[in-house]
């Protein structure tokens, strides 16, 4: 009974506590903050931690030029006019190249009337250079007239578990890290054998292939990422589909060849492919 009482006390408290908040008005300064989350899929996004970078892979993309969004909130009343705040490249967080690998970034974004937030346009290009290596593009906020900055030393939110959790970070910066890097995906049924030798369903991963299976059955690269989005049933038809592509252009004595000029080998295609030994046409 005495642990009963305890309850339907503390039940109490918190539910004055709240309604005292709800009445509570703003007290803090108007200001602006980046508020980028992401965290784990199986959860909303309200689970999810705030993310002091972002990953942009043009190989999930899949465009050549994308404007990425990075989205930035208030704190602060709402209010019935416009208001702007300024964002700017910071360089000591930045590696990739103006004009290489995104373009100028508009400094002054507007928060429009009855709104808390704005994105950040950035124009981000896939260049040839990411598919082997990673660049970053730090942005800053810039405090104006309207907005000071919110929170330039941010403690992570414990109840915001559905992801990696960044302790502290300055919400005032963000960094993009952007590459067109491609590894094996979760979901690859496919091995090398004794004298590098292809074997299983996909047999060896790599870009060439990938890009194969992309352009020629509709697939992207994030179908293969978990059991999910590709079961089994799913990869023996891509695997049954690709090796009937390639045979044909076999046939049509255009074969689809490997960087190092082997065959390409997937599914039941009545070849065998070895690693390093480029394939060499009958005469």
């Amino acid at each position: 009974m005495k642990k009963l009482v305890s309850y339907i006390f503390l039940f109490l408290l918190i539910t004055v506590m709240g309604c005292k908040k709800e009445m509570m008005s703003y007290q803090g300064k108007e200001g602006v903050y980046f508020a980028v989350q992401f965290g784990n899929n199986s959860l909303s996004i309200n689970y999810w931690p705030y993310q002091p970078y972002s990953n942009v892979e043009f190989v999930s993309i899949g465009k050549d030029v994308v404007d990425y969004p990075v989205k930035v909130m208030i704190t602060g009343p709402v209010k019935n006019y416009d208001r702007t705040f300024k964002v700017e490249v910071n360089p000591d967080s930045t590696t990739a190249i103006l004009g290489q690998h995104y373009d100028p970034i508009s400094p002054e974004v507007k928060i429009a009337a009855g709104t808390t937030t704005a994105n950040v346009l950035v124009h981000l290009k896939r260049t040839a250079d990411l598919t082997n290596k990673q660049v970053t593009l730090g942005l800053r906020l810039v405090a104006t007239k309207d907005f000071a900055l919110s929170f330039p030393e941010w403690d992570a939110i414990p109840s915001l578990t559905g992801g990696s959790i960044v302790p502290e970070f300055d919400a005032s910066l963000h960094t993009l890290r952007i590459n067109d890097i491609m590894v094996q995906p979760a979901v690859w049924p496919g091995s090398i054998q004794p004298v590098n030798r292809e074997s299983g369903l996909f047999g060896v991963f790599t870009r060439k292939k990938m890009e194969f299976l992309i352009e020629n059955l509709g697939l992207k690269y994030e179908d293969f990422a978990s059991a999910e989005t590709m079961p089994q049933a799913r990869y023996l038809l891509v695997a049954s589909d690709a090796a009937i592509l390639l045979k044909q252009r076999y046939d049509a004595k255009k074969p689809v060849l490997e960087e190092d000029g082997r065959l390409m080998f997937m599914g039941s295609v009545p070849w065998t492919s070895i690693i390093g030994v480029p394939w060499v046409p009958a005469p």
